[in-house]
């Protein structure tokens, strides 16, 4: 192969970690603050997806200007969803291992529910619309451009979430949550009013992805799952609890996918995540980038 048959490789392989690291980000940053492992993450995603094809196929309104309005609906819900289910199952647990414990099976149940109510409102049939589809070169390289701008978009996203988490009071105030729940409700952290912000954040994050996909790839129902898994793959490599290293994560990830789909088949592709998944645990159990 070429350099720039290299370089194109290799690129496509970081557009796609994108993807990855901001999924993995929301997903990590409900684990890693409340100890929820929301199994059911990728529905959410799914669910923006649909209400960007939504309103561009509806309304015709551009998919990067309902992209906020995306957020705010998703970070919404999620900051429900918190209330509603979460909540209740944290004030009913007697210890953190239950309360992990019983908010997976939450996440199973709220993965069939959102999952069948989309196949009600939408059906199983794919969903797309064409957006920004023209081919761009760069030297050598060519791409389409909203290959370029879902890149793009998730960068940024994940690069200001990160600078937020390390740089505002808020951001010290969920990193002192991660590190040492007990110590930072001790010095005055309101963890009833962080809980369900972070979770919505969190699920914002997951509908930006989706609105994302949607100018991409074609959209279904049943979209989410792989993705959620994805996730947990990105964040065992990352690291649980560590933002940054979900974002170096999925980059990498999506950089080993391309480069093992190119040498081995395309079908593969969950092999190849499922196999670095397996080996990560075994040998690096606490993540590639974790102090231990």
């Amino acid at each position: 192969m070429s350099y720039s048959g290299w370089a194109e490789l290799l690129a496509g392989g970081l557009i796609t970690g994108g993807i990855y690291a901001l999924v993995a980000i929301g997903l990590n940053l409900q684990y890693g603050l409340m100890r929820i492992m929301n199994i059911s993450h990728g529905e959410f995603l799914m669910l923006g997806a649909f209400a960007t094809w939504w309103a561009h196929s509806t309304w015709g309104i551009s998919p990067l200007l309902f992209m906020p309005v995306t957020f705010v609906l998703l970070m919404a819900l999620g900051m429900a969803v918190h209330w509603l289910c979460f909540r209740q199952v944290a004030a009913r647990a007697p210890n953190v291992d239950v309360f992990e414990a019983r908010s997976l099976m939450v996440g199973f149940g709220l993965m069939f529910l959102v999952q069948n109510t989309a196949l009600l409102m939408w059906g199983g049939d794919l969903r797309g619309y064409d957006y920004l589809a023209d081919p761009v070169q760069l030297g050598e390289m060519r791409f389409t451009a909203n290959k370029l701008v879902l890149f793009g978009v998730a960068l940024a996203l994940s690069l200001v979430l990160i600078a937020l988490l390390k740089l505002t009071l808020l951001g010290k105030a969920v990193r002192a949550l991660m590190q040492s729940p007990t110590g930072a409700q001790l010095v005055g952290i309101n963890t009833k009013r962080l809980h369900p912000l972070m979770f919505g954040i969190g699920l914002g994050l997951s509908g930006v992805a989706g609105a994302l996909l949607s100018m991409t790839y074609e959209i279904s129902p049943s979209m989410g799952e792989p993705y959620t898994v994805t996730a947990l793959i990105v964040i065992t490599l990352g690291g649980f609890g560590s933002i940054a290293g979900s974002f170096v994560g999925g980059l990498l990830l999506g950089v080993v996918e391309a480069l093992g789909m190119y040498f081995t088949s395309p079908s593969l592709k969950m092999l190849l995540s499922y196999a670095v998944f397996i080996g990560v645990l075994i040998w690096r159990p606490n993540g590639l980038f974790s102090r231990k």
